[in-house]
């Protein structure tokens, strides 16, 4: 019976893994039509954020029998839960990353040489996605805790990007509607930080019992 558990349990991290990439690829994908204008690139996150719903689901299905099947002791329990929870907030990241590319579609824009730190921004959040799945399925706690400290990197990239729109909104020859979108398109990569540290959080609870507040 145990065998057949850690079988499936196996089979979760590897779900989770997919999910992940699916994550990193929409984040990325949003990014590089920014970084390019291109609309056609920008269409297509709206399907990757489809497939990271069928894969919530998915992910969400195979919990449920591990839980009504299985009979988990306590600190499996604690995996799927968590694991449950983080399938909650990497949907919110493709469904994010499906947002910043309906800015780009809808008003045309690309960052340009006014880049304003997005490009960097999504890195650092393609890199909390990938570092914080990875802990989970190793469960390490020291990788997810440093995923969670990250998080200021994506921050302050925020509070950078707001003051050099800021300041450009002072000049006349701005076209402030382009500014305003850029700054929105920001506050977006700035809330997938968000949701990537809150993964980290769910892996230190995972492995600790410990669930820390946000």
């Amino acid at each position: 019976m145990r065998s057949k558990f850690d079988e499936q349990l196996e089979l979760l991290n590897e779900e989770m893994i997919n999910m992940g990439a699916l994550c990193e690829h929409a984040i990325e994908t949003s990014a590089k039509a920014l970084d390019e204008g291109n609309i056609p690139l920008a269409e297509s996150v709206s399907d990757i954020a489809t497939l990271i719903t069928q894969k919530e689901r998915e992910i969400e299905s195979l919990c449920m029998k591990l839980i009504l099947q299985q009979q988990p002791v306590a600190r499996d329990l604690r995996t799927i839960s968590s694991a449950l929870k983080m399938i909650s907030d990497m949907k919110r990241i493709g469904d994010q990353s499906a947002d910043i590319a309906e800015i780009i579609t809808m008003s045309n824009i690309s960052a340009g040489d006014d880049t304003f730190h997005t490009h960097e921004m999504a890195k650092a959040v393609i890199k909390m996605v990938t570092g914080s799945v990875d802990a989970f399925v190793k469960k390490n706690v020291k990788a997810a805790n440093k995923v969670i400290e990250s998080d200021e990197e994506v921050n302050r990239y925020f509070k950078e990007i707001k003051a050099l729109i800021i300041e450009k909104l002072r000049d006349p020859e701005t076209d402030s509607e382009c500014a305003v979108d850029l700054l929105m398109i920001a506050k977006y990569f700035e809330r997938i930080g968000d949701h990537a540290k809150k993964l980290a959080g769910w892996v230190v609870y995972s492995t600790t019992g410990i669930r820390e507040e946000d």
